[in-house]
C-alpha cells in the first residue's frame, strides 16, 4: 500500500495514503487546482483524439462479444508512440485480448519488429490473429503463447525485450513487475494498463485486493531506483517507467 498523503522527495504531486483519497483535487507546488468538467472535457478529448481503422474496430467488436474490457484509443495511442520512440523490436505483452493493444504497439514498433504475446485464452489470440491480418500485419510479426503470465514469463530472454506491456491479472503486478525489469534491455519500457481501477485507486472507501495491490505497484515503480516513471492519465491510467541503464 502507498504511504500516507505526503510530499514525496521524487516528485512534487500529492499521493493517496494506504486508503486512498477521494478529494477530487490535484496539490502542485503548494497550489491547488480543482479537476474541473472543462479539465474533464479536454481529458475525454485527448483520449479520443486518434481515430481508428476497421482492423481495430473489429478488434473492440469482439472484445466488448466476450465482455472484456480493451485499451481506449488514447492508451494506445500512448502505447504506439513509445514503441515508436523505442525503436522497438522485442515487445512483450501480458494480455492479448482480442488484439487491440497489440494493433497499436505492432504500429509503433520496427517493421521486422516481433510482438510476444500471452493470454490464458487461446481463443481470445484466434480473434487477435485476426485483427492482426486485417491490420496488414505478416504472421510472423506477432509470436502467440497461451498461458498465464507467471508460467511464460520466465522462459522468455533475459534482457531480450525493449518494451513489456502489462495487461493481465491485477494480482499479479508486482510479480510481472519483477519479471518485466529481468526481460528489459537497460532503457527499455515497462509499461501497466489499469493502475487508475476506474477511479477506486485514490477513493478512500474500502477497496478490493487488486486496488490494494495496484497501490503496492504505484509505490514499487515511484520508489524504485532501477526505474523512471511517469503516469498518464489516458484511458484508465497507464503507469510507464524507463529501466535506467
Amino acid at each position: 500500500m502507498l504511504p500516507p498523503a505526503s510530499y514525496n522527495a521524487r516528485s512534487h504531486l500529492r499521493v493517496p495514503g494506504s486508503s486512498g483519497y477521494s478529494q477530487r483535487r490535484v496539490q502542485l507546488r503548494g497550489q491547488e487546482r480543482p479537476i474541473t468538467a472543462n479539465r474533464q472535457t479536454s481529458w475525454a478529448f485527448a483520449d479520443a483524439f486518434v481515430a481508428e481503422d476497421d482492423a481495430l474496430h473489429w478488434a473492440r467488436e469482439r472484445a466488448r462479444d466476450s465482455g472484456l474490457p480493451s485499451v481506449s484509443p488514447g492508451t494506445g495511442a500512448a502505447l504506439r508512440l513509445l514503441a515508436a520512440t523505442a525503436d522497438a523490436k522485442a515487445v512483450a505483452e501480458i494480455g492479448t485480448g482480442t488484439g487491440v493493444s497489440g494493433i497499436y504497439l505492432l504500429q509503433g514498433m520496427r517493421p521486422d519488429g516481433v510482438l510476444t504475446t500471452v493470454d490464458p485464452e487461446p481463443e481470445r489470440q484466434q480473434f487477435a490473429k485476426q485483427a492482426f491480418r486485417a491490420a496488414g500485419f505478416a504472421s510472423n510479426r506477432a509470436r502467440f503463447i497461451p498461458g498465464r503470465a507467471l508460467d511464460v514469463l520466465p522462459r522468455l530472454a533475459d534482457g531480450g525485450y525493449d518494451l513489456v506491456f502489462c495487461d493481465g491479472d491485477r494480482m499479479e503486478s508486482l510479480e510481472c513487475l519483477a519479471e518485466s525489469l529481468r526481460l528489459l534491455r537497460p532503457g527499455g519500457l515497462v509499461c501497466f494498463e489499469g493502475v487508475f481501477a476506474r477511479g477506486r485507486t485514490v477513493d478512500s472507501a474500502a477497496q478490493p485486493a487488486e486496488v490494494l495491490r495496484l497501490r503496492e505497484l504505484l509505490r514499487a515503480v515511484r520508489e524504485s531506483q532501477e526505474l523512471l516513471p511517469s503516469l498518464l492519465p489516458v484511458g484508465d491510467g497507464l503507469l510507464c517507467a524507463v529501466r535506467r541503464g
